[in-house]
């Protein structure tokens, strides 16, 4: 099996944060329902993407509807880690790599409606409320490590 290439973004919005909750997944059989799981905006690198900044940028607009943002800095850090091997199976991947963005949100409002149906809610949170909210210990310790500090 292979490395999945994906790019993820710690989104502002004045004081709070963007999480999405996502509850499906892509796989070789196509879109499969999983239990929802609050995280960063993530998604894989599509081969038609010229670099990974149009990457993220391509993933913020398909996971918010929105097109209004603005890249502060690439995290030399990424993130890494296992899929479950019943995942894993799935969707042809053992492991993925995440180049990992931070990015301001630059739009007006907060009417939100996400281009993709992997993503059913988005949500506004505060530093604290996010910690709470992430479904995987890899992005609490990232947000920890990178926006806490």
């Amino acid at each position: 099996m292979k490395v999945r290439q994906a790019v993820g973004a710690i989104v502002t919005i004045g004081k709070e944060y963007i999480l999405i909750f996502k509850t499906k997944i892509n796989t070789t059989e196509g879109k499969k329902e999983v239990q929802g799981e609050w995280d960063f905006i993530k998604g894989g690198v599509e081969k038609t993407d010229p670099s990974l900044y149009e990457a993220i940028l391509r993933e913020l607009e398909e996971e918010t509807g929105k097109d209004t943002f603005s890249v502060i800095k690439e995290f030399e850090e990424k993130i890494n880690f296992d899929f479950p091997q019943g995942i894993a199976e799935k969707i042809g991947y053992h492991s993925q790599e995440t180049t990992m963005f931070l990015v301001k949100y630059t739009g007006e409002n907060k009417k939100w409606l996400p281009l993709d149906d992997e993503i059913s809610e988005i949500g506004f949170y505060k530093k604290e409320e996010v910690l709470k909210k992430l479904a995987h210990e890899e992005s609490r310790e990232y947000f920890i490590k990178h926006c806490l500090n």
